[in-house]
């Protein structure tokens, strides 16, 4: 998802390098929540959709500061596959998502089920199941669905309550768990 320039140098690509020369490459949590302070200066996140095809391997914030042009690339990657909208992901929801993988000690990148969802998007999941909410934090890009394959939904639960940084639901039978920006709260079975 990153374009080369004509010298096959990219900013994404000097900042990568830059990274893997850190004391410490691993994505840690915003010192807002008070997650992991001192566990270094670099944050990133992996994902792939299963939807699209797509993957995503990106360092989003370096020494207390969100890079713009990796932000972009989230929102991109975490938009309404189904109607191809885009919208600007809540930078403390990905901060929660990268801080539980980190907390669960994972290689494997997250698959993304859902991340933005359109109003029109929102209505259709809702006309087919109980568990989608009206005012669904998807449609602010405040919430994400995620799964891995080599942690269980309990695992990933307890990563992300861990947090103590937003919702976080467990969908058991669904095989994944749901974190958002908003209030603290839990739910699921």
């Amino acid at each position: 998802m990153t374009s080369k320039s004509s010298t096959g140098i990219t900013r994404r690509g000097l900042l990568g390098a830059f990274a893997a020369t850190a004391v410490a490459a691993a994505p840690t949590y915003s010192n807002a929540f008070g997650l992991l302070r001192g566990a270094g200066d670099i944050r990133r996140i992996r994902m792939y959709s299963g939807r699209t095809g797509e993957t995503l391997d990106t360092i989003y914030w370096i020494e207390g500061d969100y890079i713009k042009e990796a932000l972009r690339e989230i929102n991109h990657f975490m938009r309404d596959w189904r109607t191809d909208e885009v919208i600007g992901i809540d930078a403390r929801t990905v901060d929660i998502a990268a801080a539980a993988h980190r907390l669960m000690d994972v290689n494997e990148p997250y698959m993304l089920l859902s991340g933005y969802r359109s109003p029109t998007t929102n209505a259709m999941l809702r006309s087919r199941s109980r568990g989608v909410a009206k005012n669904s934090l998807h449609m602010k890009g405040q919430a994400a669905d995620l799964r891995l394959k080599s942690r269980s939904v309990g695992q990933m639960y307890k990563a992300a309550t861990a947090c103590n940084a937003g919702g976080v639901g467990k969908y058991s039978r669904s095989n994944f768990v749901h974190m958002d920006c908003g209030p603290i709260r839990t739910w699921g079975g």
